[in-house]
């Protein structure tokens, strides 16, 4: 008996047509949401940004992994638009860069090293040296703040509709991450005034 991992998916697969077309429809909605935001080059910059958003956070919600291929052009791409549209900015934003990217490595390996098993991968610090990369590094605790406040209402909601997470269940969160990234883009990072 065949299973679904003996099947050829193609893009004629039911399943992958209506991914692809929620996908679609998901970028064309983002990128309405865009254009009543931002307007001229940031616009189409914006609509590439969240296109590329959305395909990692679907990937990462079904694979558990953010891959390479996507995560480092999205960096080279942030750093490229700062240096076209804010290039008094781009030190800042190559900081954002590598200090993303080393915040939640540590937290990954702080992680490994207590619980002996991993907690965070080293996609999710790549996803967030991306947005370091489009950001600077002042957004850098906006985004994972956003990222973490979304995690929470998930799981919160899922628990509502009696579907738990465990202590030991893995929750992807490169999605909420792609939020975070895409909030802070629009509006800026959150500011808190003491």
């Amino acid at each position: 008996m065949a299973t679904n991992q003996d099947r050829h998916v193609t893009q004629d697969d039911p399943v992958v047509s209506w991914r692809i077309g929620g996908l679609t429809l998901a970028t064309l909605a983002a990128a309405l949401w865009a254009a009543t935001e931002v307007d001229g080059p940031v616009f189409w910059v914006s609509v590439g940004l969240v296109a590329t958003l959305i395909v990692l956070a679907d990937i990462d919600r079904r694979t558990m992994l953010l891959p390479d291929i996507l995560t480092f052009p999205l960096l080279v791409a942030g750093l490229a638009v700062t240096a076209w549209l804010a290039p008094a900015r781009f030190f800042d934003h190559a900081i954002g860069a590598a200090a993303g990217y080393a915040m939640l490595a540590f937290v990954g390996w702080l992680y490994f090293r207590f619980r002996g098993r991993d907690g965070l991968g080293l996609g999710d610090a790549k996803l967030l040296a991306a947005a370091g990369a489009w950001l600077g590094w002042q957004a850098l605790a906006s985004v994972v703040m956003l990222g973490a406040i979304a995690a929470l209402v998930c799981v919160a909601f899922l628990a509502v509709i009696g579907r738990s997470i465990g202590r030991h269940q893995a929750l992807p969160f490169g999605p909420f991450l792609c939020l975070g990234i895409w909030l802070s883009w629009l509006y800026g990072p959150v500011t808190f005034a003491w």
